[in-house]
């Protein structure tokens, strides 16, 4: 009688939270709600195409030939608003889900034109952008925006905005009346367009024909008007939009286009962001299956920014959607990108996207969704769900991979899934920060280990969905016990018994399998960090230190061999200011009040203010195989380390050769002695004769220097 009555009091009151949206807070890796704009290592995030997920306000659709009523056409405007998100969020949908992150289109002014093509196409997606400063009218205006804001935070959900600082929209230099000209306006006022551009305001270099990086960074993107990041006028516009959107209280930004921007003019924008207010900043660098780049890891550990982990998704279509590569493979990539990344935690992992096919496919079976999800929810890095692969959606291609979201059904088993692995990315710290190691391994079967400290939790799966494996025992951190399936077996998984020495009984994976184990340690001893964010910072910047064991009382934390003044610390998360220290990289480490010293977590970059300067050197004659460097007096050209030398330049589009320039970040204001070098594969160097030169850098926005080799 007494349990009933606790049952009837619990249902009424969970009814009670449905109506009022009150919310209700999983337990959770402590730190990484929402109020810790910098670490997403915990949450799940959820891609929202704003236009396709749902229509909470019909009277901001466009009209005419802009809009597709019942989104029949998938290049026209469908509906979908801010309003949409916000129902979607206030009814439960999100929130039961277990997403704590949503990542929404490009919330910035699109062009209203609609192209000459056969389809006419829109800006639905929100990557033709004329105003920067401006909401996109059809997603709703910034009161909307402002209440997406804080009905997302007060139900313990993130907002991230994409945005897509590299181009404005379609344009022609022989044609004016192409679309909107690509024109770009501040707050309502033209600034100019892509033809009679005065103020070289964009790039006019041809589009790119995706040859070499050199060529995709300075060549337009298909048709769109490449901004020139190298002008102060936009360059202080974008640093400005940018300002205006994280005053708003976004969460997060996921730069669009990375690889097809000056690497150097990224990190000052990154450089911008932090010192304004810092948030988690993930940027697109599409790879292709089976695509290595050592560019792309080099990006990811000196950009700022960390990357969406395309190798990853490849890997994962490959191996659970084409059938073209295994679990041997997959673990490969696991390993190999684990070194390569230097915070590979930080990485946004996903199986599908906007830009992709959907991974479920036309009259496929679902069951491989199933298992891609369980293993994406579990595994090292970021996991991001593309909207409606929780439904099963299908449609291969742009733009049938962004139809309009087909249902919001609770019941589905994707969604189910979601639900119950999101929430144990909180629970648990192995999934926010561990390690991975592979148990046990087959083409067909993969059993992983997660772990840090002594927080563990162990996938198996078996993707074979005909014939069931046999599993002889396997060793495993997990405590000896008894562990049921955290998924309760939605995928038919089964328990776990471990005896004292980590071995377990053989046992047979079902086909189709998969079961995840368990163990979360209370408590810790030793202080172990799982996340440092930001990873680059400015003398005097917060810096917010996520972990374990740290203890409830104030030790020390270094910056290499220096003691940071601390804000805030308790036993899982401790804020410091960056301390007075030089330029350069550093190994941050916790010691408790009592002794007790942590890992070091690796090369945290300390800088001062960065501006963008392009280097040019004309007359540089070089032999086949060799490149030319740039060495200098400041980290960032390498402190005169011909081994850490900035380069190779670039030599064929914006100057040829025998000139060479690139654009970099280096301290602002500063006089900085430099000298350009040759060097080869093999690591011979060819240096300048003569003094050194010598800059004294712009106290804001980019600069040029030009120099000629000295013989």
């Amino acid at each position: 009688m007494i349990k009933r009555r606790h049952s009837l009091w619990m249902s009424l009151f969970l009814s009670l939270v449905l109506v009022l949206g009150v919310f209700l807070p999983a337990a959770q890796v402590q730190g990484t709600d929402v109020n810790n704009s910098v670490n997403y290592s915990a949450d799940v995030i959820y891609q929202i195409v704003t236009d396709r997920f749902h229509d909470g306000n019909p009277s901001n659709n466009p009209t005419g030939n802009l809009f597709s009523a019942n989104c029949s056409n998938f290049k026209k405007y469908c509906g979908g608003d801010w309003q949409g998100i916000i129902n979607k969020i206030q009814d439960g949908y999100l929130t039961n889900m277990g997403v704590t992150a949503l990542w929404i289109s490009q919330p910035v002014e699109n062009v209203f034109a609609v192209m000459n093509d056969k389809d006419g196409s829109t800006s639905y997606h929100g990557y033709w952008a004329r105003d920067f400063k401006k909401p996109n009218p059809f997603f709703g205006n910034m009161n909307d925006f402002d209440r997406l804001i804080q009905v997302a935070h007060a139900h313990g959900l993130k907002v991230i905005i994409d945005f897509a600082p590299n181009h404005t929209s379609p344009a022609s230099s022989d044609e004016p009346s192409y679309m909107e000209n690509g024109k770009l306006y501040d707050n309502g006022t033209l600034l100019g367009g892509y033809t009679n551009d005065h103020k070289n305001l964009f790039q006019h270099y041809g589009g790119t024909d995706f040859s070499s990086i050199e060529d995709g960074i300075y060549r337009n993107l298909y048709d769109l008007a490449d901004l020139n990041l190298q002008n102060p006028q936009v360059d202080k516009y974008l640093r400005d939009a940018i300002k205006l959107w994280l005053d708003k209280g976004i969460d997060g930004i996921r730069m669009d286009a990375v690889k097809h921007m000056p690497f150097g003019w990224q990190k000052t924008f990154m450089d911008t962001i932090y010192n304004h207010r810092p948030v988690f900043t993930f940027g697109e660098w599409f790879l292709g299956k089976n695509e290595i780049d050592p560019a792309n890891y080099a990006f990811a550990n000196e950009s700022g920014m960390s990357l969406l982990d395309f190798e990853y998704g490849q890997k994962m279509i490959q191996v659970l959607r084409d059938g073209t590569d295994n679990w041997v493979g997959f673990h490969n990539m696991i390993q190999r990108t684990e070194s390569a990344y230097e915070q590979v935690n930080d990485q946004v992992t996903f199986i599908d996207n906007h830009d992709m096919d959907r991974f479920t496919k036309v009259n496929g079976n679902t069951r491989n969704t199933d298992m891609a999800l369980a293993v994406l929810l579990t595994s090292r890095g970021v996991p991001t769900i593309y909207y409606g692969t929780e439904q099963y959606m299908t449609g291969n291609g742009d733009p049938a991979n962004r139809q309009m979201m087909t249902s919001f059904n609770t019941n589905t088993r994707a969604y189910q899934i979601i639900q119950a692995l999101a929430p144990l990315r909180k629970a648990n710290p192995a999934l926010a920060y561990g390690t991975t190691q592979e148990r046990w391994i087959s083409p067909d079967v993969y059993i992983y280990e997660r772990k840090f400290g002594n927080n563990v939790a162990v996938v198996a799966i078996n993707k074979n969905l005909s014939q069931a494996a046999n599993i002889s025992s396997f060793v495993t951190s997990l405590p000896s016990g008894t562990y049921q399936d955290a998924l309760s077996g939605l995928l038919n998984g089964q328990s776990l018994t471990v005896n004292s020495s980590g071995s377990t009984q053989a046992f047979t994976l079902k086909a189709g399998e998969v079961a995840v184990w368990h163990y979360t340690q209370a408590s810790s001893s030793t202080p172990l960090i799982g996340h440092v964010g930001t990873m680059m910072g400015r003398a005097g910047q917060t810096v917010t230190i996520d972990g374990v064991g740290f203890g409830t009382s104030n030790g020390t934390v270094r910056f290499g061999t220096t003691a940071a003044p601390i804000l805030s610390w308790n036993d899982k998360q401790i804020k410091v200011r960056v301390p007075n220290i030089a330029t350069g990289k550093y190994h941050v480490s916790v010691t408790r009040s009592n002794g007790v010293k942590s890992n070091e977590y690796k090369n945290f970059e300390v800088l001062t203010k960065q501006v963008s300067v392009r280097f040019i050197v004309h007359n540089a004659q070089t032999n086949l195989g060799q490149g030319v460097y740039i060495v200098g007096s400041v980290p960032e050209l390498g402190s005169w380390d011909p081994a850490k030398a900035v380069g190779p330049f670039y030599n064929q589009v914006v100057f040829k050769y025998p000139s060479w320039y690139m654009d970099l970040s280096v301290p602002a204001g500063q006089t900085i002695q430099f000298k350009y070098i040759k060097k080869d594969s093999q690591g011979n160097v060819v240096w300048e004769s003569g003094n050194n030169h010598s800059f004294t850098t712009p106290a804001d926005g980019p600069g040029t220097v030009e120099k000629n080799w000295s013989n």
